[in-house]
């Protein structure tokens, strides 16, 4: 099979995005961002500076009023030419994925279809939920409206697991709803970033400021977030994270959709498919290396389901080819960081001292010629109870438990699409919002005209 090209070698110290201009900062404050696959360091960024908030955030106060005055079906036009944006540079934005983030060429082209989606579900949002509602004769002489009013400036924080995907899950709701966005990526991969921000700067009609693009991570986010004219955040992330974002959220009096961990459950019926159960396991267990909320971590055997899958599931498992990305032969790719991976390694040890056996160890997996990857192997530990800390926390890695239940549960994990919201449960979600097209509540506000006649 074909290994593909990287787009670029290293990308050079990236840019802000502010008043539709590519800016240098000023900043002395500077990170690497490293490819996960050979840990070599692609691109270099800054931190952005007090006076660079403060110009983003102005810029996309001003681009407010602007967006305001287009018409609708002139803004529904500009936002469908950014989804042929988005297919013309279809390939170069999986590739940028794969080199950045570390997942394989397969499950980049899956997401930059659902940040399409997204965008489609947004062209819809803005036709039609955006329209009020009108009542004549509510009671004698009055007559009543509720208008969609946009709320204004929000903050955007992207993940390092699902960088574009996390953009598209609220910024074509924002521009749909009329608030202008300040995207602030996640420190391991804001190369993804930039490539998204070089396709929407391709679209003519969208007014300087609607989108900005700053980097610098929780130091940034809390001083634009407690900005005046900063309303709200859109998060996707770890729930102890997202729960920080949230009570400063609260404390400010600033609107907030917060997306967290999950840790999600298979349950597999005596009378199963062995191998499109061991398939879906496999993609459930292992895609983007278990670094996503909806991924499979605990495995719910009901009666002779476990004799007759797990030998099966654990050989397929262990024949796994680890590798870049960009081969695409490879079926499993890196941790998106060294730290995730330790976080990794942590997760499987206390497993171990907790109790639960562990049939596959990921943990000492070499691939040949990406010695200095983040790579873990798929990983099974058996034996496990549901109060064992693997049990009820999320292993953000390629790690499965597999568990007896006598009992029947309902235990439905699938990907929703754009048009439906995420539907996260407990402490999985905080906020108003649960992302995708459920973001129109978050950046839109209700306002209601009484008219005596």
């Amino acid at each position: 099979m074909a290994v593909l090209p990287e787009v670029e070698k290293h990308y050079g110290k990236l840019k802000f995005f502010m008043n539709g201009n590519w800016l240098d900062s000023a900043s002395d404050q500077i990170y690497e961002d490293v490819n996960p696959a050979t840990g070599e360091v692609i691109a270099e960024f800054p931190s952005a500076t007090d006076s660079e908030i403060e110009q983003a955030i102005q810029t996309a106060q001003a681009a407010l009023k602007k967006w305001r005055e287009v018409p609708l079906r002139d803004k529904a036009r500009y936002l469908f030419d950014l989804r042929g944006k988005f297919e013309e540079h279809f390939d170069r934005l999986c590739r940028v994925l794969v080199q950045d983030h570390g997942r394989t060429i397969g499950e980049a082209r899956g997401t930059l279809r659902r940040c399409i989606e997204n965008i489609e579900s947004a062209c819809s949002a803005l036709l039609l939920l955006t329209k009020g509602e009108y009542v004549t004769e509510l009671a004698r002489g009055l007559d009543q409206a509720l208008y969609w009013e946009p709320r204004g400036v929000f903050l955007i924080i992207t993940p390092n697991n699902i960088p574009m995907h996390a953009w598209s899950s609220f910024v074509p709701y924002a521009i749909a709803s009329g608030c202008p966005v300040i995207v602030s990526p996640s420190k391991n991969d804001p190369v993804c970033l930039d490539a998204i921000f070089r396709v929407t700067a391709e679209v003519d009609g969208f007014p300087p400021g609607l989108v900005s693009l700053v980097y610098g991570g929780s130091n940034v986010n809390q001083k634009i977030l407690s900005h005046p004219l900063v309303k709200g955040v859109g998060f996707i992330g770890s729930t102890p994270v997202g729960k920080e974002l949230f009570a400063l959220a609260g404390k400010l009096g600033k609107e907030a959709s917060i997306n967290g961990n999950g840790k999600n459950h298979v349950l597999i019926m005596p009378d199963c498919n062995v191998d499109a159960v061991v398939d879906g396991l496999r993609r459930g267990c292992y895609g983007m290396a278990g670094q996503r909320c909806l991924g499979t971590d605990n495995l719910l055997f009901s009666g002779k389901a476990y004799d007759d899958v797990k030998d099966t599931f654990i050989q397929v498992s262990a024949s796994l080819k680890l590798g870049y990305g960009l081969d695409e032969a490879t079926q499993l790719g890196p941790l998106v960081s060294e730290k995730g991976k330790q976080k990794v390694i942590d997760f499987i040890e206390a497993g171990i001292k907790e109790g639960a056996k562990l049939t596959l160890d990921g943990r000492s997996v070499k691939v040949e010629g990406f010695e200095k990857g983040f790579f873990v192997g798929p990983t099974i530990f058996e034996d496990v109870h549901p109060d064992m800390h693997v049990a009820r926390v999320e292993a953000f890695g390629p790690v499965a438990n597999l568990m007896r239940v006598r009992d029947r549960i309902n235990v439905p994990v699938p990907q929703p699409y754009a048009f439906f919201p995420l539907g996260s449960k407990n402490e999985s979600a905080f906020g108003v919002a649960k992302s995708r097209i459920d973001s129109m509540r978050l950046f839109l506000d209700q306002k209601t005209v009484t008219e005596r006649w």
